[in-house]
Protein backbone atom coordinates (compact mmCIF):
# COMPACT_ATOMS: atom_id res chain seq x y z
CA UNK A 1 0.00 0.00 0.00
CA UNK A 2 1.36 3.42 -0.80
CA UNK A 3 1.69 5.51 1.84
CA UNK A 4 2.47 9.10 2.89
CA UNK A 5 1.99 12.14 5.08
CA UNK A 6 -1.14 13.13 6.36
CA UNK A 7 -1.32 16.97 7.41
CA UNK A 8 -5.07 16.88 9.50
CA UNK A 9 -3.90 13.38 11.03
CA UNK A 10 -0.80 14.53 12.03
CA UNK A 11 0.56 11.40 11.25
CA UNK A 12 3.62 9.66 9.12
CA UNK A 13 3.45 6.66 6.80
CA UNK A 14 -0.36 7.33 6.59
CA UNK A 15 -2.09 4.25 4.24
CA UNK A 16 -3.77 5.81 1.27
CA UNK A 17 -6.47 4.57 -0.94
CA UNK A 18 -8.16 5.63 -4.58
CA UNK A 19 -4.01 6.26 -5.61
CA UNK A 20 -3.13 7.82 -9.18
CA UNK A 21 0.47 8.12 -9.70
CA UNK A 22 1.43 11.33 -11.58
CA UNK A 23 4.46 12.60 -13.34
CA UNK A 24 5.92 16.11 -12.24
CA UNK A 25 7.09 18.86 -15.13
CA UNK A 26 10.70 17.82 -13.42
CA UNK A 27 10.20 14.37 -14.09
CA UNK A 28 9.57 13.33 -10.82
CA UNK A 29 6.89 11.18 -9.88
CA UNK A 30 3.89 11.83 -6.89
CA UNK A 31 1.58 9.75 -5.79
CA UNK A 32 -2.21 11.43 -5.08
CA UNK A 33 -4.85 9.79 -2.90
CA UNK A 34 -6.92 10.23 0.02
CA UNK A 35 -6.32 9.61 3.66
CA UNK A 36 -7.79 6.27 5.05
CA UNK A 37 -8.54 7.66 8.68
CA UNK A 38 -10.13 11.35 7.93
CA UNK A 39 -10.72 11.29 3.93
CA UNK A 40 -8.24 14.12 2.85
CA UNK A 41 -6.42 14.45 0.29
CA UNK A 42 -3.00 13.55 0.32
CA UNK A 43 -0.01 13.15 -1.74
CA UNK A 44 3.63 11.41 -1.70
CA UNK A 45 6.95 12.48 -3.37
CA UNK A 46 8.25 8.84 -4.98
CA UNK A 47 11.48 7.52 -6.98
CA UNK A 48 10.82 6.13 -10.67
CA UNK A 49 11.11 2.32 -9.42
CA UNK A 50 8.51 2.61 -6.51
CA UNK A 51 6.12 4.65 -8.92
CA UNK A 52 6.91 1.70 -11.23
CA UNK A 53 6.02 -1.17 -8.50
CA UNK A 54 3.13 0.36 -7.26
CA UNK A 55 1.43 0.12 -10.28
CA UNK A 56 2.63 -3.22 -11.23
CA UNK A 57 1.92 -4.71 -7.99
CA UNK A 58 -2.31 -2.99 -8.45
CA UNK A 59 -2.03 -0.63 -5.16
CA UNK A 60 -1.82 2.75 -7.82
CA UNK A 61 -3.19 3.86 -11.38
CA UNK A 62 -1.15 5.14 -13.59
CA UNK A 63 -2.41 9.01 -14.45
CA UNK A 64 0.88 9.92 -17.23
Amino acid sequence: MVKGYCVKCKKKGQEMKEVAINQTVKGGFMAKGTCTACGTKMCAMMSKDNAEKAIQAGEAKKAF
